[in-house]
C-alpha cells in the first residue's frame, strides 16, 4: 500500500497512507487511510493533493473501497478534506477515544474507488 510524502519550504509538510481496513481475508480490497499535516502548513492545498495521489495509488493497488477513521474534536478540517475528494458519512462511533482530556467521538467515512 502507499506511503507518500509531501514536502514544502525545503521539509516534511506532510504524509498520507494506506493499509489494510481489516485482517481477515474478505475484507483484502479495502484500505483506511491517514492523512496528516504540519500545523503551520494547512490551508495551501497540501493535504487535498496528498488524499488525491493516494487515492489513486490505492486503486491502482486493487482497492475497491477507502475507510477514514477521523476523530471528532471539534477541528473539520480532516472530514471537509475527505467529503470534498468523495467520501461520505458511513457512520458514527460515540465516545471511543480518549484525546486532550476528554472523550471524543469517531467518524467514519467512506468512499468507492470502483
Amino acid at each position: 500500500m502507499p506511503f507518500l510524502v509531501a514536502e514544502a519550504d525545503g521539509r516534511i509538510a506532510g504524509y498520507a497512507y494506506a493499509g489494510p481496513w481489516r485482517r481477515k481475508s474478505a475484507y483484502r480490497h479495502t484500505v483506511e487511510d491517514s492523512v496528516f499535516l504540519a500545523p503551520d502548513l494547512t490551508g495551501r492545498g497540501i493535504g487535498r493533493q496528498l488524499l488525491s495521489e493516494l487515492l489513486s495509488s490505492c486503486s491502482a493497488a486493487g482497492a475497491r473501497q477507502v475507510i477514514a477513521v477521523i476523530a471528532d474534536s471539534g477541528d473539520q478540517a480532516s472530514t471537509a478534506l475527505h467529503k470534498a475528494l468523495g467520501f461520505t458519512e458511513a457512520g458514527r462511533l460515540t465516545r471511543v477515544g480518549y484525546k486532550h482530556g476528554r472523550w471524543i467521538d469517531t467518524v467514519l467515512m467512506q468512499r468507492s474507488l470502483a
